[in-house]
């Protein structure tokens, strides 16, 4: 039964995208097919077969071994610091790790490693859906760097892109994730969900957005594409002027979202005292009923509807870390099934912050790219929170 309510779920997120596209007779209906086919197999070989589970389980072990390098780094210039009865201090244990995977990401994009292997895998992905280049470069482009740093690599291109091909370049990035904070995300949720969310939310940000606004044939222009270069020479002029740049930057994001964290869990913690003192129910409780009608056709059992529900308004109203640390504290008290979907859903961008930024990076580069994308923001954040939807689903159906 819950699998038929997964089903259900795919077709009405899908058939909700659809309701709202801009140019339904333009939609690439091959594309779409091709890239659901393409999850479900990726889905079904990563979660359910023996060498893709033991796949998953190198590469997660792999990102594990290199948080433990961080590590290092953090306990030499912290000390060691001790906490009473041996508690994880979320700044040092967690945020911390930022700055040092940014260093690395920061030296694999100088070296050429990182960018030819993004160019080889948009390229492939461009010829196997027949999706414009520039948009599947920037998918892939997105599993690796924060919404912000997507879009400055491609931004030769975006003042040639109609408002369609930005609305798809815009959905990826929103609904992606940043390889500098993976390990962070990988403290609080179980790896394999975060590598396999990463690979999902790439093909359903293209899959939605494609729906949305769809982009004909006679606005791509064939022959551009992003070269190598335009990524490589975003992260230094040397390998150790990269190593700089990416551990400051990652040292930015670090405090950037510790100061967030500090504001939003405060504000949430007001407002929850406010609702509960003047309605019986606290602000999460309320979310919890709002959004659980998405939870069970997410395929989510019935007994951890509301609680899924609340840990997804969370991260839609404020961000993916505010509700992780939640999902942290309840995490024992869900089901298997429960938690993998709700683990995967968390794993985006996709929250009301995130319209700012992304309207902001785009009014740096251009100001009327940043107004045409500043015009679509709620829509946007419907996409992204779809292409969540969609992830979660799908892995939802093989548990």
């Amino acid at each position: 039964m819950s699998i038929l309510i997964g089903i259900i779920g795919l077709l009405a997120f899908l058939g909700f995208a659809f309701l709202i596209s801009n140019d339904k007779k333009a939609i690439n209906f091959k594309a779409i097919g091709i890239m659901v086919a393409v999850q479900l197999v990726l889905t079904v070989f990563m979660l359910n077969t023996s060498i893709g589970m033991l796949i998953v389980e190198k590469v997660a072990g792999a990102v594990s071994t290199l948080v433990g390098y961080g590590h290092e780094g953090v306990a030499f210039v912290t000390g060691g610091i001790m906490v009473e009865n041996g508690a994880s201090v979320f700044f040092l244990d967690v945020l911390m790790i930022v700055i040092f995977t940014s260093a690395l990401l920061s030296i694999l994009t100088y070296t050429g490693i990182l960018p030819l292997a993004i160019k080889l895998v948009g390229g492939a992905l461009s010829k196997l859906t027949g999706l414009p280049k520039v948009e599947t470069f920037n998918a892939v482009n997105s599993m690796f760097f924060g919404q912000s740093e997507a879009l400055i690599a491609i931004k030769g291109h975006l003042s040639k892109f109609n408002g369609n091909r930005l609305f798809v370049i815009s959905t990826s990035a929103m609904a992606s994730v940043s390889a500098s904070i993976v390990g962070a995300y990988m403290t609080m949720l179980q790896p394999k969900y975060v590598l396999i969310a990463i690979v999902l939310n790439m093909f359903n940000g293209l899959i939605i957005a494609s729906i949305i606004a769809p982009v004909r044939k006679e606005d791509i222009d064939e022959d551009a594409e992003v070269t190598t270069d335009e990524l490589k020479k975003q992260s230094g002029t040397s390998f150790f002027d990269a190593l700089t740049r990416g551990a400051l930057d990652g040292g930015k994001v670090a405090l950037i979202v510790a100061s967030m964290l500090v504001a939003f869990i405060g504000i949430i913690s007001m407002l929850n005292g406010i609702f509960d003192a003047t309605v019986g129910h606290t602000l999460q409780e309320l979310l919890g009923f709002v959004f659980a009608p998405l939870a069970f056709l997410m395929g989510v059992p019935m007994a951890d509807v509301l609680q899924v529900g609340n840990l997804m308004g969370t991260k839609i109203m404020a961000n993916e870390f505010v509700a992780m640390l939640d999902f942290v504290n309840v995490a024992g008290g869900l089901s298997v099934k429960g938690e993998a979907i709700i683990s995967v859903f968390l794993m985006s961008f996709g929250a009301v912050s995130s319209i700012g930024i992304i309207a902001g990076t785009a009014q740096a580069i251009s100001g009327a790219t940043g107004a045409m994308v500043a015009k679509f923001g709620v829509k946007l954040l419907t996409s992204a929170v779809l292409v969540s939807l969609m992830s979660a689903t799908i892995v939802g159906l093989f548990i």
